[in-house]
């Protein structure tokens, strides 16, 4: 999932060697923490957050399976 995520990531940025994606993992949850360049910031948000909602959807549609619950956050 973290790979997945990173790819999808680096196709939105101008600067995709900036991209980190860290994975915290807690006993009921997986937090994926997306860092990008501050010019990239936009970018990977969106207007009205609609790029961020739809990063955290597809991540939550390919992890339904697992037994704990997944989380995006754009730092």
């Amino acid at each position: 999932m973290k790979d997945f995520l990173e790819i999808v990531v680096r196709q939105l940025v101008d600067h995709p060697e900036q991209v980190v994606v860290e994975e915290e993992e807690t006993e009921k949850s997986i937090t994926y923490k997306v860092t990008v360049a501050e010019e990239d910031k936009g970018q990977v948000i969106g207007r009205e957050g609609k790029i961020a909602k739809s990063l955290r959807t597809v991540t939550k549609a390919a992890s339904r399976n697992m037994p704990k619950m997944v989380f995006v956050d754009i730092v």
